[in-house]
C-alpha cells in the first residue's frame, strides 16, 4: 500500500531545462582573446561556448544547410568568417549572431584553411584547388590570387609582424612557402619535412619559426636567413606545436632552467615540453593508465589540436575522440574537460549527493561523468567494449556499469567529484546488457546478459570505505540462474531488496527471490519483447514496457495485469515511476516521452525533445528533474513545471477577478472610457459589448459613444472594429455594431481606415450582414406603413 504522508500532487508537465548536445565534430577550435569563449565547428554550424559554464552562447548556422569546411576569428575578436562547401564565405558579427556579408570564395574547390593577419584587416583562404586568395575585409575585395602550391592548401598563416606583409602556406608537397604580398610572389621555399606540415608557430620576436609535421620531427627556422636552425626528432606524429612564453616558470614540472620552450601534441595523446637548444624533451605528461606504456600510437586518443590561452594561463588540447581538455600552462595539470561529441547515448543516470552530476554510457567503452554546474566532463576508462547499461546505488556515490566485454564494474565518486573504479566482475558468456543495484544497502548487484542468465554478486563492505583501492577488487557471482529463453533486456531489484524482476526478448517478465534466485512467477501478456521492468517505490506492483508499444502494470501477488497503457506508436524502451509511485513516465523509440496517471489510465502529457530512440531515462531523488539520453546524441534535462504552471494559472485567475471587479466599479461610476480600455485589454468582446450597451442607454448615448471611441488608441480602435464585425453577425447586437462602424466612417478618413490591421477582411465581413440588416429594416418599415394604412382605413370606416 502507498506510504502515508502529504497528499501526492500529480505532475502535469515537464519542460526542457537544459540540453547537452554535440557541439564539436572535428577541425580546429578557436578561443577568443579574453579566454572566455570557445568556437567549435559542428557540421553546418559554428557553436560558441562559454568556457566557464560550458553553456552554449549561440550557434552560427549556414542558411544553405551546407557543412562548414573551415572558419577564422579575427585577432581583435570582432569578425568571424565561415566557409562552406558551396564555396560561399560569410562574415558574421558573432555576438549578435548576425551575418553582415556573403561573398563567393572564387575558389573552384572548397576552402580548406583560413587565417587573419595581425591587423584583422586581411584574410587569407587556402583552397583545395591549390590556390590562395587574400581578401581585404574592410574594403571587401580580393587583393591577391597566389598560385603555385601543389594540392590542397591546408595551412595558411600571416607573418606576426604586420609590417612584413608576408604569408606562409603549406600544401600537399610538404614544403612551406613564403609569399611576399607586395610582389605577389613566392620568395622562399622552406624544405625540411617529408610528410604533411601540420602547424607553424612564431616566437615573440618574430625571428624564429617552429614547424611540426606528421614525419615525427619539428624544425626550428631562422626567419632572417630562412634556414634550418635545428631539426628535432619527436618520435610521434605531431599535429600541433605551441611556443611557450620565455618567462614561463616550469619548476613545478622539474624544469629548472628558464628559456625558449615549445609544447607538442600528437599521436601519443600526451603533451611534451621541448628545449630546442638541446633538442631534448624536458617534460612529458605521464601516459594515461588506459594506454599501454609501450604503445607508441594511441589512435583514437591522439591529440589533433592544441592552443595556448595566455590570458588564462591555459593550454587547450583536442583529441581524436572530440574531447577538449584545459590544462594549467605551467603545471600541465587538468583543469577542465568538455565532451564535444557523444555518439549514441545508451543509458544515463543522476549521480552525486545532490544529483550534482550525471553519468552517461555512450556507444563507446568509456563512461562520461558530467558536472551539471560547469559541464566539466570526466572520462572513465576501464571497459574494453561498449558500455550498455548503468545503475546507481541509493546514496548516489556508488554506481555500476556493464558492458559488451562480458563484465561489469563498480565505481565510486569521491567528495571532490573524482570517480574511481573500485571493483569489477566477469563471468557471463556474452555481453552484459542490464544491471541493477540493491536498493536498501550497497550490498549486492544483479546482472543480466545475452547468455539468457542472471547473476547475483555480493559486494564487500570495504567498497564503501574511504581509502583509495590500489586496484579494482575482483568479484565473484554468488548465484547464476538461466532466466529466459532469449536475451535478458532488463533487470530490477525491489525497494526492500527481497525480489528481482527480469524482462526478456522472449515476451515475458519474471519474478525471482533475491536470496536464492528461485523463480516466484511469470508475467505473460506482452505480444513482443519486454524492454524494461521497474518496481513501484510504494506499491506491490511491477511496471513493464515492451516492443508492442504498451506499458503494463502487474500485481506481484497473483501476477495479473492490472493496467495497460497504450499510446506509443513504437517500442517503449524505458519506464520509471514518478510522483511517489502514482504516475509512470515512459520513453519510446520514436523519441517521445509520455506521462501516465495510473489511477485514471490517462496519458497526461506527451513530451517531444528527441529525434531518435530514447534509451536512457532516470528521475532524481527530489523527483523534480528527469534526465533522458537518446540515439540522437542528445542528453536532455527536464524540469517538473507543474507547480510553476499552477502558480501562473492562479495568478492569471486572480488578476482576471481583480480586473472584472474594477470593470464593474468603472461601469457603476460611469467612467466609460476607462471601462472600454480595460475590457479591450482583457480581450473580452462580450464585456466590450456590455460597456457599449451601457453607454448607448444613457441620454445622448450616441454622442457619448462617439466621444469615447475617438479617444481610444489606434490598436484599441482596431480591436473594437474586429469585435464589431462579430457582433454584426447577430441581429440582437447589430445596432451596437453599426453604431461603432458609423462612428469610424464618420470621423476617420478613408486613408487612415485603410491603415487599420485586417480592414479588408473586416469590410468583406461587414457588407453582407449589414445588407441583410438593412433589408430587414426595409421590410419592417413596409409592414409598419401597411399597419398604419389599415389603422387609418379602420378609423375612416368608423367615422362613416
Amino acid at each position: 500500500m502507498a506510504a502515508a504522508g502529504p497528499p501526492v500532487r500529480f505532475k502535469t508537465n515537464y519542460a526542457i531545462s537544459r540540453k547537452i548536445e554535440p557541439f564539436y565534430k572535428g577541425g580546429r577550435i578557436q578561443i577568443s582573446q579574453d579566454g572566455e569563449y570557445m568556437f567549435c565547428s559542428c557540421g553546418t554550424k559554428v557553436h560558441i561556448l562559454c568556457i566557464a559554464t560550458g553553456a552554449l552562447l549561440h550557434s552560427i548556422e549556414q542558411d544553405d544547410q551546407e557543412d562548414i569546411t573551415t572558419f577564422a576569428l579575427s585577432g581583435d575578436d570582432e569578425i568571424l568568417v565561415t566557409a562552406s562547401r558551396v564555396l560561399l564565405l560569410k562574415q558574421w558579427e558573432w555576438r549578435a549572431n548576425k551575418c553582415t556579408r556573403t561573398w563567393k570564395a572564387v575558389h573552384v574547390a572548397p576552402v580548406a584553411s583560413m587565417a587573419f593577419d595581425p591587423t584583422s584587416t586581411l584574410l587569407a583562404t587556402g583552397g583545395c584547388d591549390s590556390t590562395i586568395k587574400v581578401w581585404d575585409v574592410i574594403k571587401q575585395y580580393c587583393t591577391h590570387n597566389l598560385k603555385g602550391s601543389s594540392g590542397v592548401v591546408h595551412l595558411v598563416k600571416f607573418h606576426p609582424d604586420a609590417s612584413q606583409l608576408q604569408l606562409f602556406s603549406s600544401s600537399m608537397d610538404y614544403k612551406i612557402r613564403l609569399w611576399d604580398l607586395q610582389s605577389s610572389k613566392c620568395i622562399a621555399l622552406l624544405e625540411s619535412h617529408y610528410s604533411a606540415v601540420t602547424c607553424l608557430a612564431f616566437s615573440a620576436d618574430s625571428e624564429t619559426l617552429v614547424s611540426s609535421g606528421r614525419d615525427k620531427i619539428c624544425t626550428v627556422w631562422d626567419l632572417n636567413t630562412r634556414t634550418v636552425k635545428r631539426t628535432i626528432p619527436i618520435y610521434e606524429s605531431i599535429e600541433s606545436v605551441v611556443l611557450l612564453p620565455e618567462g614561463t616558470d616550469f619548476s613545478p614540472l622539474g624544469v629548472k632552467k628558464p628559456g625558449f620552450r615549445f609544447l607538442t601534441a600528437g599521436s601519443k595523446g600526451i603533451l611534451q615540453v621541448w628545449d630546442p637548444s638541446t633538442a631534448t624533451c624536458v617534460y612529458s605528461q605521464p601516459l594515461p593508465h588506459h594506454l599501454a606504456a609501450s604503445e607508441e600510437e594511441a589512435g583514437e586518443h591522439s591529440l589533433v589540436h592544441c592552443v595556448l590561452v595566455p590570458v588564462k594561463d591555459e593550454v587547450i588540447t583536442v583529441n581524436a575522440e572530440h574531447n577538449i581538455v584545459l590544462y594549467n600552462a605551467q603545471t600541465l595539470q587538468l583543469r577542465k574537460q568538455f565532451a564535444g561529441y557523444n555518439e549514441e547515448v545508451l543509458d544515463v543516470r543522476f549521480l552525486g549527493l545532490g544529483d550534482s552530476h550525471i553519468v552517461v554510457a555512450t556507444n563507446s567503452p568509456q563512461l562520461k561523468v558530467f558536472e551539471l554546474a560547469t559541464s566539466h566532463c570526466q572520462i572513465l576508462y576501464g571497459h574494453t567494449d561498449t558500455v550498455l547499461a548503468l545503475d546507481v546505488f541509493r546514496k548516489g556515490m556508488l554506481f555500476v556499469s556493464c558492458s559488451k566485454d562480458k563484465s561489469f564494474r563498480v565505481w565510486r565518486m569521491k567528495k571532490s567529484g573524482q570517480v574511481v573504479c573500485v571493483a569489477q566482475g566477469s563471468g557471463h558468456a556474452n555481453g552484459v546488457g542490464a544491471v541493477s543495484c540493491s536498493r536498501m544497502k550497497e550490498s549486492f548487484v544483479v546482472t543480466a546478459s545475452q547468455d539468457c542468465t542472471i547473476k547475483v554478486w555480493h559486494l564487500p563492505e570495504s567498497l564503501s570505505a574511504k581509502a583509495k583501492p590500489a586496484a579494482p577488487e575482483g568479484l565473484y557471482a554468488h548465484f547464476t540462474e538461466k532466466a529466459h529463453d532469449k536475451d535478458v533486456n532488463s533487470v530490477a531489484v525491489s525497494p526492500n531488496d527481497k525480489l528481482i524482476a527480469t524482462g526478456s526478448q522472449d515476451k515475458t517478465a519474471k519474478l525471482w527471490a533475491s536470496h536464492d534466485c528461485s523463480l516466484m512467477g511469470v508475467f505473460f501478456g506482452h505480444r513482443r519483447g519486454v524492454w524494461c521492468v521497474q518496481f513501484s517505490p510504494v506499491d506491490q506492483v511491477l511496471a513493464t514496457s515492451s516492443a508492442d508499444g504498451s506499458v503494463k502494470i502487474w500485481g506481484l501477488q497473483d501476477f495479473s495485469c492490472l493496467k495497460t497503457f497504450e499510446g506509443h506508436d513504437a517500442s517503449v524502451l524505458k519506464v520509471i515511476f514518478v510522483s511517489r509511485g502514482t504516475q509512470v513516465l515512459s520513453s519510446g523509440s520514436d523519441g517521445l516521452l509520455k506521462l501516465w496517471t495510473i489511477k485514471t489510465n490517462e496519458c497526461v502529457k506527451t513530451l517531444d525533445g528527441h529525434e531518435d530512440k530514447v534509451w536512457g531515462l532516470h528521475a532524481n531523488k527530489q523527483d523534480d528533474m528527469v534526465v533522458t539520453g537518446s540515439s540522437d546524441s542528445c542528453i536532455v534535462l527536464w524540469k517538473d513545471v507543474t507547480e510553476t504552471e499552477l502558480e501562473e494559472e492562479q495568478a492569471k485567475q486572480e488578476e482576471q477577478i481583480l480586473k472584472e471587479q474594477e470593470l464593474s466599479n468603472l461601469l457603476h461610476e460611469k467612467r466609460y472610457l476607462k471601462a472600454l480600455g480595460l475590457a479591450i485589454s482583457l480581450d473580452r468582446p462580450h464585456t466590450v459589448l456590455t460597456v457599449i450597451k451601457a453607454i448607448l442607454k444613457e441620454t445622448d448615448g450616441k454622442e457619448n459613444l462617439e466621444k469615447n471611441l475617438l479617444k481610444l488608441r489606434k490598436d484599441q480602435k482596431e480591436a473594437v472594429l474586429k469585435f464589431a464585425v462579430t457582433w454584426n453577425t447577430n441581429s440582437r447586437n447589430c445596432h451596437e455594431a453599426q453604431a461603432v462602424v458609423q462612428t469610424f466612417l464618420k470621423h476617420e478618413s478613408p486613408e487612415s481606415l485603410l491603415q487599420y490591421e485586417g480592414i479588408k477582411a473586416a469590410v468583406e465581413s461587414l457588407l453582407p450582414y449589414t445588407d441583410r440588416h438593412f433589408q430587414r429594416l426595409g421590410r419592417l418599415l413596409q409592414a409598419a406603413t401597411f399597419l398604419d394604412f389599415i389603422w387609418q382605413s379602420m378609423r375612416l370606416a368608423d367615422a362613416s
